[in-house]
């Protein structure tokens, strides 16, 4: 019987990699959020009246972050220092369709035959073309909701596979609104949550 030793290893490395990330994302949050106090402090601004201004950034920022192709970008740093500081259904709607319509960019690779995919994502890959042939628009609607596997494999697929671009939007949109709703206001509680810890005894 044979054995691979690297496999274990491996996987160690990929969750120590995507810790780190997810390390990375919340220290440049904290830094962000730090910022836009200071700016409002030190100039007397309100952050409020920039409001409109800060949707079109976050709507800007998650559509180019989801437009990058298997390359992390600090769309959600953003997204998730903006839900601290505006109105978090307008973060969460901007977020959630800047989100979905970048990922038209995985979708269209795949649809003009674009061979993009690298070793560690293949079998990912298989599984979701399985998925998508047997429930189509379904499994992008899903897999946008519980983000199980990175969702430009599921662009790839859908392309591929030639989904109706009009049907694979929707379903992104579907799926990724409600689930940027969830993290969106999650973060914009976090601030109530510290409340009690930071005026204690005061």
């Amino acid at each position: 019987m044979s054995s691979n030793p690297d496999k274990p290893r491996g996987k160690k490395v990929k969750w120590l990699k995507e810790l780190l990330l997810l390390a990375g994302m919340l220290l440049l949050s904290a830094g962000i959020v730090f910022f836009l106090v200071q700016l409002q402090n030190t100039f007397k601004v309100t952050l409020q009246s920039y409001a409109l201004l800060a949707y079109v950034i976050v709507f800007l920022v998650s559509l180019l972050s989801s437009a990058t192709i298997f390359i992390p970008a600090p769309g959600i740093a953003i997204v998730l220092a903006a839900a601290t500081q505006w109105d978090p259904v307008w973060v969460a709607l901007a977020a959630g369709s800047g989100d979905a319509l970048g990922e038209i960019t995985a979708y269209w690779a795949g649809y003009v035959g674009e061979r993009i995919i690298v070793d560690e994502h293949m079998q990912a890959y298989k599984k979701v073309v399985g998925w998508t042939q047997k429930y189509g628009a379904w499994a992008v609607f899903g897999i946008a909701l519980v983000p199980i596997l990175p969702f430009d494999l599921v662009g790839l697929a859908a392309g591929g596979l030639k989904v109706p671009w009009w049907k694979f939007l929707i379903a992104a949109w579907c799926g990724k609104v409600p689930r940027m709703f969830v993290v969106v206001f999650l973060v914009h509680q976090i601030p109530l949550w510290l409340h009690p810890f930071i005026y204690r005894g005061q």
